[in-house]
């Protein structure tokens, strides 16, 4: 596993704060969640030594917690909420737009073939006055009809381009 010498100093720093190592379990998957994008088989013994404890007490965490991902997921990450205001209010055919747009069906490890989008069907992103609701990363969409949905994919996708465009 490599990780950036910024992220290797922040988890030096994160586990001085908890007088019992193991509490420093959630920060340090986050952190290098963070730096690698997922949870690299590797990283569940290299913690566990770190924090002194058992293997199996990182892969409980990691297991229990959804928000962890064991394997890389696309750039961007769009989540569409499957709980009922949102079903009533049209959350699936939401969810089949994403995933019509990006030639890939839901689900926490799926990606598009270009490698840029995971959609993931939900529980509840709490805006039940509002559904449905999807959150694309950390930015928030409510009332997104299937019209709405194929103006986020035509966005991103747009900025997919850009992005391949300016890098070349």
């Amino acid at each position: 596993m490599n990780l950036k010498t910024e992220t290797l100093t922040k988890i030096d720093e994160v586990i001085t704060h908890y007088p019992v190592k193991r509490s420093a379990t959630l920060p340090l998957l986050h952190l290098i969640q963070e730096d690698v994008g997922y949870i690299p088989e590797d990283a569940i013994p290299w913690i566990a030594a770190k924090l002194a404890i058992e293997p199996i007490n990182v892969y409980e965490v990691v297991t229990f917690y959804p928000m962890f991902k064991r394997k890389p997921i696309g750039r961007r990450h769009i989540k569409v909420c499957r709980t009922l205001s949102c079903a009533l209010k049209g959350g699936y055919k939401t969810c089949e737009t994403f995933e019509k747009e990006f030639d890939t069906h839901a689900g926490p490890t799926e990606v598009s073939p270009d490698g840029e989008v995971t959609v993931e069907f939900v529980e509840c992103l709490a805006s039940c006055g509002t559904a449905p609701v999807v959150l694309i990363d950390d930015d928030l969409h409510e009332n997104v009809d299937e019209a709405k949905a194929k103006q986020l994919a035509a966005q991103i996708k747009a900025e997919a381009k850009k992005k391949v465009a300016s890098s070349q």
